[in-house]
């Protein structure tokens, strides 16, 4: 169904030429988007295809299909963090068809990387569900584990992690306080800011609250969630859900959408600073409120920092709360151990 949709979608855009952004003064060329059509359509068939049973062949074809279309479409959903930001802070959508493409690419590789999973397992004799070599259907309960906390090491790693957020938060904040950093005068940075913000991003700043920084702490906050055991169970200032599971995927999905794009936008980032900085890529010209062009070098590696350190931060973390919050059918012969 997704693939149909996707690929009615892109071949509409590509007669008609809309415009679909990619990036800022970027748009898919209509040959690219016929491309992404007949791929969603190959994908989409290798899914249907994964409920069956095939032949040796068969079952090559469609783990190279999966294999192939998967990281297409994780890579077409790299913006997702930066439209989310901007819808948080109610600065509107630079593009429409932009954002609906972001959206189909996250929906096609969600849908991709779960089908992906269900047919590794399927290939092993595993339940497809769960996981578990079991007899019977894979539809009876689910045994849910107690709540508990990450191991010791990856919530060290994570708050590691999450350490590099500390210069470009920092950076930011300072301006927003009126201060001066890297060759940015606070006024400057306020004055520039403001310009086409809302209501609710010009409060923040007055507060002294830049509001890409508040997106990034409720990416935090989901990071804390994945560690402890609060973020399995509804804790007592959830009032009416307090004491109830937390639904498993509803930590997880956010913290897999969010932490792959960030980590791919931040790893080009972190490279770039470095090459940028040595003359080995053309260095960018200052730009207000920025004056010098090593202050936007060392505010790209920031950036980079951050926004890897948070996509890797969700990452590890979601792999640790999934496995410690992995169900088993309860007819299944294997227990579940958290890693």
């Amino acid at each position: 169904m997704w693939g149909v949709l996707y690929a009615a979608v892109e071949v509409t855009w590509a007669v008609t030429g809309t415009i679909v952004q990619w990036k800022a003064h970027s748009a898919y060329a209509p040959g690219v988007q016929l491309f992404l059509a007949a791929l969603a359509l190959l994908a989409g068939g290798a899914c249907l295809a994964s409920t069956r049973t095939l032949s040796k062949l068969g079952g090559v074809a469609v783990a190279t299909a999966l294999i192939v279309a998967l990281p297409v479409f994780v890579l077409g959903m790299v913006g997702l963090p930066i439209h989310f930001v901007a819808i948080a802070t109610l600065s509107g959508v630079e593009s429409a068809t932009g954002l609906a493409q972001v959206l189909l690419n996250t929906a096609g590789a969600a849908i991709l990387l779960l089908v992906g999973l269900s047919y590794r397992r399927r290939l092993r004799g595993n339940c497809p569900r769960c996981g578990r070599p079991h007899a019977g259907a894979a539809d009876g309960p689910l045994a849910h584990p107690a709540a508990s906390r990450a191991p010791r090491r990856t919530c060290v790693a994570v708050y590691l992690l999450m350490g590099g957020l500390l210069p470009w938060a920092g950076a930011k904040t300072i301006w927003t306080l009126g201060g001066n950093a890297l060759g940015v005068a606070g006024d400057d940075w306020q004055r520039t800011t403001r310009v086409g913000a809302s209501g609710p991003s010009q409060a923040a700043a007055t507060a002294g609250i830049d509001v890409t920084v508040l997106a990034a702490m409720v990416g935090v906050f989901l990071l804390l969630g994945l560690l402890y055991a609060w973020g399995q169970v509804f804790p007592r200032w959830t009032v009416v859900l307090s004491g109830r599971r937390v639904p498993r995927l509803l930590p997880l999905i956010p913290a897999w959408l969010t932490g792959i794009p960030l980590t791919m936008y931040g790893a080009v980032l972190v490279v770039t600073a470095p090459l940028m900085a040595v003359g080995v890529l053309p260095k960018t010209k200052p730009s207000p409120p920025f004056t010098t062009r090593s202050g936007i070098t060392w505010m790209v590696e920031f950036g980079g920092l951050a926004f890897a350190g948070l996509g890797i931060g969700l990452l590890v973390a979601a792999r640790s709360y999934a496995a410690r919050t992995h169900p088993v059918c309860a007819s299944a012969t294997a227990t579940e151990r958290p890693k």
